[in-house]
């Protein structure tokens, strides 16, 4: 049994002030006065397809929760990030990437249905902590976390890889889409979405490497929030606090971190005492090592921010939390790497920069391909492909081009590349 046109109205406006949206608001947003939203809201005027699915993206909701026979859950993942962040109300570019977001990962979720991509949502793992009281606990709570998740992993001490790729195989969805420069990332977490982490792809790869691991702790711990923001204005906040702890450990353990050192010939304390006990007396050894010896230089931080696949600064931060670092010896290791001399230390020993580029592109790649192969097999239409494209910026007239001059309507089986992809 279908809805009725008042109860539509009823849905809508509730899903309105769930986000804090005036009836001024939606009217600037459809192209139409406040007494026409008015009037949709009370059940006098008919909703038309094509304003039901602008409402649906501005409010962050899927269209059919709308039309369902069951009431839809008013505190959906947009709604939870307004009430994490109410001040985010009045910003409309984060507001407005936010949507982007939702929208992208439902979509990407609806391809993979189609397409009978299996997420095993279930195995995600959980660690149900207490919220933390203070900084310090934040930062134990954190590193704690992420050593027993690579415990979890089996790990253990080795470098990783593509931290994206680990994170769509434990089963959460990830993407890289264009936020303000003070996001970072963001999780959001809904029963028709699943996990889902997005990197800001205006940012530097490995600052998007960073990103991930950061977002991947508020999935395996703050999951009850529906949705996080995470931005440089709140990393003060003991959510963010524990994140960056986690993804600081997560991609770099203390003890892989001592190891790296300590094949360097340093990480060793310039005075060193050891015993021997023989069950009667002691024997007491002592050394020193050689005055500087055992001091960390850029170019002993440039490698190992090549091996862990971190930034030069984040590689000098984890040696001062791993104690082998003092304050001052940081200080002028982050101002010769901000003077240039870290990349042209790189250049030096011959270090490759990571493809910056490419990598922007994968979350494209991969919606991209999910829709192709939905329209081969039939399961959306060209005008579903088509607003899926445009979605990741590929205009109509390429994805029509490429359909119909390689045939994929013809015998389903054309390699398609649209353009950027």
């Amino acid at each position: 049994m279908a809805i009725d046109q008042k109860e539509l109205g009823q849905r809508l406006k509730g899903a309105r002030e769930a986000c804090g949206m005036t009836q001024d608001d939606v009217a600037r947003q459809l192209g139409v006065s406040r007494s026409t939203v008015a009037q949709m809201e009370l059940g006098n005027r008919a909703v038309t397809g094509i304003e039901l699915s602008r409402l649906a993206y501005l409010f962050g909701k899927d269209l059919r929760s709308f039309v369902a026979v069951e009431a839809p859950d008013q505190e959906d993942a947009l709604v939870a990030l307004f009430r994490l962040h109410p001040e985010l109300s009045s910003q409309e570019d984060v507001i407005e990437a936010l949507r982007q977001c939702l929208a992208l990962g439902r979509e990407l979720t609806n391809l993979e249905r189609l397409l009978g991509v299996d997420r095993g949502l279930a195995t995600v793992a959980a660690y149900p902590l207490p919220r933390p009281r203070t900084k310090w606990e934040a930062i134990q709570q954190g590193e704690r976390i992420a050593l027993e998740e690579r415990r979890r992993l089996g790990l253990s001490l080795a470098a990783l890889q593509d931290v994206a790729e680990l994170l769509e195989a434990q089963g959460i969805r990830t993407a890289q889409v264009t936020l303000p420069e003070d996001i970072s990332g963001l999780t959001l977490i809904e029963p028709k979405i699943g996990f889902f982490v997005v990197a800001n792809l205006e940012h530097h790869i490995l600052r998007r490497r960073f990103s991930y691991a950061h977002e991947y702790c508020h999935v395996l711990v703050d999951r009850n929030e529906r949705g996080l923001v995470s931005r440089g204005q709140d990393r003060d906040e003991l959510l963010e606090i524990r994140a960056n702890a986690f993804a600081a450990s997560f991609l770099m353990p203390a003890d892989a971190v001592r190891r790296f050192i300590s094949a360097l010939g340093k990480g060793q304390p310039s005075r060193m005492e050891a015993e021997v006990f023989d069950e009667g007396a002691p024997v007491s050894a002592r050394a020193r090592s050689a005055p500087g010896s055992q001091d960390i230089q850029l170019y002993d931080v440039v490698q190992m921010a090549h091996h862990f696949g971190v930034s030069r600064a984040a590689a000098c931060y984890r040696l001062k939390s791993a104690r082998l670092l003092t304050s001052a010896e940081l200080d002028s290791l982050l101002e010769h790497d901000r003077a240039g001399r870290g990349r042209e230390i790189e250049k030096l020993l011959g270090l490759p920069e990571p493809d910056h580029q490419a990598r922007r592109d994968d979350f494209r790649h991969r919606f991209l391909g999910l829709a192709l192969e939905a329209f081969r097999r039939e399961e959306i239409s060209r005008a579903k492909l088509v607003e899926v494209a445009a979605m990741v910026d590929v205009d109509a007239s390429d994805v029509d081009r490429a359909t119909l001059d390689l045939g994929l309507d013809d015998d389903g089986g054309a390699e398609v590349h649209l353009p950027g992809a």
